[in-house]
């Protein structure tokens, strides 16, 4: 990424991103479709436990944006081997994170639950698809850290190839362990999560042979996974913020799932339908955003921020454009993208309405996701954090408070009385809308007043150089005390 036309060298990196997002997207498609065959509550069941799966997806995320920076900017400026002991260490953060949050998770399964608002029938599905999900989370983690490893070193297909098979294997199983296809039992919600849990189990496993293997851009050594705080302070300096982004996301989807269950199976089961269906476009903005970090980070690293920005313009303004374009098909036709997967016409309905008013700002949020990977790329975690929490916890939650629901506040000292709008869950569906539009503007804005532009990585003469990029990377000599391989 750090010399030639940036269109197509942009175009070779993002396809692989936005193929293994997209197949990655499946999971929950899938899952979705089997589990509509089932009941109401139990879409409704996966529906709230989407913003929850979610939030730890993204804890794997954000850990893993250091990676990402780190990496492409060491690659950048030629030095292999100190991309390779970034990989090492992030495998060590990842085991522990993805430990940590399963073990409480399963602790307190129940009364969080209830915190987000599963009652009855809901809660009962709901619990058995979230107990295997926990399990499956050092698997989930496991992935992310062999993705991000291989993407700073610019190699994006390895991992849709892994993504491709663990979707296949997901689609394949979810019939059989959701309806009872053939000997195996009818599981329901609690199927749908151990297909999620096997075809995790193929990918994080295969992805650290691949790392071990060491033959596609980077290599993950075991003398590597001995705790290097040096590292791993610089991990965690670059990645929490990126972290707390994922949780601002995460937390704001979770909210905004208990707000909407306030009023019923039927918008919840809408809300989740909808919130898939937009999850394909930002399966796409993300990846686009995930190959522009690289793209940035490489520059920044090689001392071109202006060459940078250039990836940075170009990735948003082809994103914008391609998501707009999938919009308008959703937006002429809501109805038959419900139907996909439900055939409840309350549903139907309640999601048509949903998309009408959402549909046109998934282009322009789609911009924001790619803007944040610039700055991901730049190591600035903390710019893309306050975007998220601008977007979820400014423009988004607060504005449906006072759109959705009936209350009356007086204001002390002064005597003014403010009151909620109760437009009901409509109010929701537009405090959706808001964030998102708000959110861009912001973010244009930010992007061009060009603080990003500094690299977080110093050159080390005491190591040797290696070639940024290209076949020719896998084969040089990546450690210092090692014969050529």
């Amino acid at each position: 990424m750090t010399t030639g036309s940036i269109p197509p060298k942009l175009a070779r990196l993002a396809w692989p991103l936005v193929l293994g997002n997209l197949l990655q997207t499946v999971y929950n498609l899938a899952d979705m479709f089997w589990v509509g065959r089932v009941s109401s509550e139990a879409v409704a069941a996966v529906s709230l436990m989407f913003p929850l799966s979610w939030m730890f997806v993204s804890t794997a995320m954000g850990l893993t944006a250091a990676t990402i920076a780190l990496v492409s900017q060491h690659v950048g400026a030629g030095d292999q081997r100190a991309a390779d002991r970034v990989v090492g260490q992030t495998i060590i953060l990842a085991l522990v994170v993805s430990g940590l949050l399963a073990t409480l998770g399963l602790t307190f399964r129940r009364p969080l639950l209830q915190l987000i608002g599963a009652r009855d029938q809901v809660f009962v599905e709901a619990l058995a698809y979230i107990e295997v999900i926990f399990l499956a989370l050092p698997l989930t983690f496991l992935f992310f850290a062999f993705r991000s490893s291989l993407q700073g070193a610019g190699d994006t297909k390895t991992a849709m190839w892994l993504v491709l098979i663990s979707a296949g294997l997901n689609v394949i199983l979810d019939p059989f362990l959701i309806l009872g296809w053939g000997p195996f039992p009818e599981w329901g919600t609690r199927g749908a999560a151990i297909a999620t849990f096997l075809s995790r189990a193929v990918a994080g496993i295969a992805g650290i042979a691949i790392l071990l293997d060491g033959r596609y851009g980077v290599r993950l050594r075991l003398r590597d996974l001995a705790p290097n705080l040096t590292i791993q302070r610089r991990l965690i300096d670059v990645g929490y913020p990126a972290t707390f982004d994922g949780w601002a996301r995460s937390f704001a989807s979770v909210a905004m799932a208990g707000f909407v269950a306030r009023f019923g199976a039927t918008p919840t089961a809408a809300y989740g339908i909808v919130v898939r269906l937009m999850s394909v476009t930002w399966s796409v903005a993300g990846a686009v955003g995930d190959a522009t970090a690289t793209g940035v980070g490489q520059n920044l690293g090689a001392r071109t921020p202006d060459r940078a920005a250039t990836v940075a313009k170009t990735a948003t303004a082809g994103t914008i454009g391609f998501i707009f374009a999938i919009a308008a098909v959703v937006f002429a036709f809501p109805a038959q993208a419900m139907a996909i997967f439900v055939d409840d016409p309350d549903v139907i309905a309640e999601g048509i309405v949903f998309i009408r008013i959402n549909a046109p700002f998934w282009a322009v949020f789609a911009g924001v996701m790619v803007i944040q990977g610039a700055f991901r790329g730049a190591g600035n975690t903390r710019e893309a954090m306050v975007l998220s929490m601008l977007s979820r916890w400014v423009f988004r939650v607060p504005v449906a408070l006072v759109l959705a629901f009936a209350w009356t506040v007086t204001v002390p000292g002064l005597g003014i009385t403010v009151s909620g709008l109760e437009w009901g869950v409509d109010g929701i569906w537009w405090a959706f809308s808001i964030g998102m539009g708000a959110t861009f503007v912001v973010a244009v804005v930010w992007f061009r007043l060009g603080t990003w532009r500094e690299a977080i990585v110093e050159d080390d003469p005491g190591e040797p150089r290696a070639p940024a990029s290209g076949a020719d990377a896998a084969d040089v000599d990546r450690d210092s005390d090692a014969p050529t391989e």
